[in-house]
């Protein structure tokens, strides 16, 4: 080897060295790392399943629970019914979820109407439709209830009443989604919730709709024709009447069976909602 390259040979080493340290460094970081990131997932698994028999364990209190649902559409004022509602101690009302009750509702439509048309039927292993003979109405109502309330209500420890509001009820099936709620959800009641069509129409995205006059009415027509099959389990308020006089909404706590309190009302009414 030439002197020139000895030269040069001597000078690599160190920074060899130094490459060699810090990759072994680097290597040594990563297993830390690694160790530290497994005894953190079994920590966050134990802790999992600790929430899991807490919450199981909190479930009992469940079967007390009472439900309202509020019905209406869009801009019709109901997320101010909703802060209104939610003022009242014990209660939880929820917000919108793109109605997704309405598939669980549409899961046990769909299990129970093709059971029901196979109804008398022996279905050997050798059918398509092999088990859903099977298919139990309660247990399945059970646990969509009990899917619902770990997912959507979530109820707190202080929790009387629970529910959501949804604005998604055109649908036609609607009156089979209304009796689901009520078998799923025993007692459940219902809030519709109107306001002047006009204003409606005039407010964000319904302003861009040639016809938005036309589909509110036929709305809000749905629904009031689904108070008056409901009966004694809706009850109608209209968003400009509460707005202009509180006291208005009385019969609707006297409905519910709580206390009317006009001042808590009042402070929740100061409270801008929705957007």
């Amino acid at each position: 080897m030439s002197r020139s390259l000895t030269h040069r040979a001597a000078l690599m080493v160190p920074s060899l060295r130094r490459v060699l340290e810090d990759r072994d460094a680097t290597r040594a970081e990563c297993k830390a790392l690694r160790k530290r990131a497994e005894r953190l997932r079994r920590e966050r698994d134990a802790l999992r399943r600790q929430y899991e028999v807490l919450l199981e364990a909190d479930t009992s209190r469940w079967d007390q629970l009472r439900y309202v649902f509020i019905a209406t559409y869009g801009r019709s004022g109901s997320t101010l019914l909703q802060g209104i509602l939610n003022a009242t101690p014990g209660y939880l009302i929820r917000g919108e979820n793109d109605s997704a009750l309405f598939h669980l509702f549409r899961y046990h439509q769909l299990a129970t109407e093709r059971r029901d048309l196979l109804k008398g039927r022996h279905l050997t292993s050798a059918h398509p439709y092999f088990g859903i003979d099977g298919y139990p109405d309660d247990v399945a109502l059970a646990q969509l209830r009990s899917v619902a309330l770990k997912t959507i209500l979530r109820p707190e420890p202080d929790t009387r009443v629970t529910g959501v509001k949804e604005i998604r009820w055109n649908d036609p099936r609607v009156p089979q989604f209304v009796a689901f709620l009520q078998q799923a959800f025993p007692g459940s009641r219902f809030l519709i919730n109107t306001r002047d069509n006009d204003q409606v129409s005039r407010s964000k995205w319904w302003a861009k709709r040639p016809n938005a006059l036309e589909q509110i009415r036929a709305r809000e027509a749905k629904l009031l024709d689904l108070a008056a099959v409901l009966g004694d389990d809706a009850y109608h308020v209209h968003y400009n009447d509460y707005v202009a006089d509180p006291t208005v909404l009385e019969g609707m706590f006297s409905w519910l069976g709580e206390d009317f309190d006009v001042d808590r009302v009042a402070a929740t009414l100061a409270t801008p909602h929705s957007y």
